[in-house]
């Protein structure tokens, strides 16, 4: 008997729908097992530390312990804290880091792109940029509060200067990354100076630029938190000052634990946007999602 080709087709198809229904199901089993060892891994720490404290082998006034933590959470979130409701607090936390966040992405990739075209000037400015990188934040965050005062301004701009360097270097790095071939063709084809660095340049240097978010948001954050923690009125920052003042070692690592969760939160956030920004990268069936 001879076989057709639509049958051999057909063969070919079902073995291919095969390996992919194979494959899916190892991915599940997979992140079913990290997702499994991520709860042990959990219930030890907390499970551990837990019975240190109860069995005094680690002293729970200095190192707190995970049921008086969980206390205190819920006591912040239906009392409220000494600088009010906690829902405030993580508010103005977030709002300063996601201004800082928004403002040092903006300006990073401008510089990163201008400086990363025009090598004469990059090279001008180049040991300013490598000075002004070198500043401990610590003192830039000082020298913000007494500048700005103790408002959400010297907040934002200490996250903006966390964010900025990142953000500058990975975009200044993904722009002189851009394929000489490509740019050449661009140009053969009539492309303006502006045209070539919304259309190719920009575009080349994007999986350099989105990169950098996830590691600059969590700078940005912590700007907030640091600035917070120099001089502030309310915010997470001013929490941890306020319970590290009292000795409230469960004060601390809650605003801790409040200020984990937040940053997981946004983290997811910003995936979500790159899986968006980036749909033309290929996913394998091996990744799996941290």
């Amino acid at each position: 008997m001879s076989v057709t080709n639509e049958e051999v087709k057909l063969s070919e198809s079902a073995a291919q729908d095969a390996d992919v229904q194979e494959a899916t199901a190892r991915l599940r089993q997979r992140r079913l097992l990290v997702n499994i060892l991520r709860v042990v891994f959990l219930i030890v720490i907390v499970g551990g530390w837990e019975l240190g404290a109860r069995t005094k082998v680690i002293d729970p006034f200095f190192w707190g312990q995970p049921t008086g933590i969980a206390q205190q959470i819920v006591t912040w979130a239906t009392q409220g804290t000494a600088q009010g409701p906690l829902w405030e607090q993580i508010a103005t936390t977030l709002e300063e880091t996601i201004l800082g966040f928004l403002i040092g992405v903006i300006l990073g990739v401008v510089f990163g792109v201008v400086l990363g075209r025009n090598r004469f000037l990059s090279d001008v400015l180049s040991p300013y940029i490598k000075a002004a990188n070198s500043i401990p934040r610590v003192v830039l965050g000082s020298i913000f509060v007494i500048g700005l005062g103790l408002g959400i301004q010297s907040k934002v701009a200490l996250a903006v200067v966390l964010v900025f360097f990142i953000v500058f270097f990975n975009a200044f790095q993904g722009v002189r990354e851009v394929d000489r071939s490509l740019l050449a063709n661009a140009r053969i084809l009539g492309a303006s100076p502006r045209k070539l660095s919304t259309e190719v340049i920009i575009p080349s240097a994007l999986t350099w630029i989105i990169a950098s978010l996830h590691t600059s948001f969590s700078f940005a954050l912590v700007g907030a938190v640091v600035g917070e923690f120099l001089g502030s009125t309310q915010g997470l920052g001013l929490m941890i000052q306020t319970a590290q003042g009292t000795f409230n070692a469960n004060g601390v690592f809650a605003a801790m634990v409040i200020l984990a969760a937040v940053a997981l939160i946004m983290e997811a956030l910003v995936t979500a946007l790159e899986n968006r920004l980036i749909t033309w990268r290929p996913n394998t069936v091996n990744d799996v999602t941290l």
